[in-house]
């Protein structure tokens, strides 16, 4: 998932890239012909009637729609902008398209479509108008929609709630590691938030919600027991069963990450024999303030072949590529599981680049979706 969103974002910045110099083009050309001339230029077509009505407003609404196109890319760059307001105008983006997508049907030469050009056009344009239809009716996602409702709210720390959830049957159940998207307020919209536990088949779902936003820091005060809810998902393949079970499995958690981390555990807890040799390290600013340290040492008590390793920032005891590299030394393999902050991340990523190169993979969701 996160991939498919980091795909989506930059073919976006892409598309509104090629959408501006177009549009450069298009008002550089008094001076394109000065400094090149007229010579080879195709003769003007020309059009009556409402063919040339249609080309008329498709030139007119594509200029006001890339005006439209790049404001909204560069809102969704700029990350200080409110979430609220950036969902409703995010939304607007397939109606966008489908302007555009008018624009190149009827300003494209006639002659392109018996070319194989003007095929590819017809079908990019057909797929995408097609895609942008079922965006607009709200149909995406809606099969793995769950609706319910908030059972238990817990201030597990004074900037982390725990938010249970019951759903209904609609729900299919999760794998430990997932996320979902939940939406507690229709006008806020969905936020995604990984799913703090093991699929105990009950159609209940725990979050561990960290306030690190105006929304996530209001959400306390927001919250009730019987409070309606939807639960969309699960999504993710930060999962234990996709793990290699022939590599020494190497386990990172920063802050909030532990989250999917609490996940595994209770599922391996569920069924000891398929836990593996693992290393847990979970990196904390005050281990003594920190009440997820005490839930992991309950989960692992019970999981001998885990060892936790806490890092306490507060104590000067910060995780490092080497202390890694050094917990698998002898393996023929060996993979990270990480969840944390990104700064953490690509500092251990350089580490174990130029320690171990070549011979420990990494994974990580972004967890970015903007």
């Amino acid at each position: 998932m996160d991939r498919a969103y980091r795909l989506h974002k930059w073919a976006g910045i892409l598309a509104a890239t090629f959408a501006a110099a177009h549009w450069l083009i298009e008002l550089s050309g008094g001076l394109i012909k000065a400094m090149v001339g007229r010579a080879g230029r195709p003769p003007k077509l020309q059009f009556d009637g409402l063919f040339e009505v249609l080309r008329d407003a498709g030139k007119e609404l594509g200029e006001f729609a890339v005006y439209l196109v790049l404001a909204m890319v560069l809102l969704a760059l700029w990350k200080r902008f409110p979430y609220r307001p950036w969902r409703y105008l995010h939304r607007a983006m397939p109606a966008l398209y489908l302007v555009l997508a008018f624009h190149a049907a009827v300003l494209a030469p006639p002659g392109w479509w018996r070319q194989p050009t003007g095929v590819l056009l017809a079908a990019l344009l057909a797929a995408g108008s097609v895609s942008a239809a079922v965006s607009l009716s709200g149909r995406i996602g809606r099969s793995r929609r769950a609706r319910g409702r908030v059972v238990a709210v817990n201030r597990v720390a004074d900037d982390v709630t725990e938010v249970v959830c019951g759903l209904d049957g609609d729900w299919r159940g999760h794998r430990a590691g997932q996320f979902a998207f939940v939406t507690f307020d229709r006008f806020e919209g969905a936020h995604p938030f990984t799913i703090a536990g093991a699929d105990r088949g009950d159609r209940t779902v725990t979050f561990q919600i960290k306030a690190l936003g105006d929304y996530t820091r209001a959400l306390p005060r927001r919250l009730a027991v019987g409070q309606a809810v939807i639960v969309e998902g699960p999504y993710g393949s930060f999962r234990l069963d996709r793990r290699d079970r022939g590599a020494r499995q190497i386990w990172v958690a920063g802050g909030i990450g532990v989250t999917p981390f609490i996940a595994w555990l209770a599922a391996l807890r569920a069924d000891p024999d398929d836990a593996p040799e693992a290393d847990l390290h979970y990196c904390t600013r005050r281990a003594t303030d920190d009440p997820f340290v005490a839930r992991l040492r309950a989960l692992c008590d019970g999981l001998p072949s885990v060892r936790l390793h806490v890092h306490d920032r507060a104590g000067g005891a910060d995780l490092t590529a080497a202390q890694l590299v050094d917990g698998c030394a002898g393996a023929s393999r060996a993979e990270v599981w990480y969840c944390g902050p990104r700064g953490l991340a690509e500092k251990l990523r350089r580490g174990l680049a130029r320690l171990r190169p070549g011979r420990m993979r990494f994974h990580q969701e972004a967890f970015e979706m903007r």
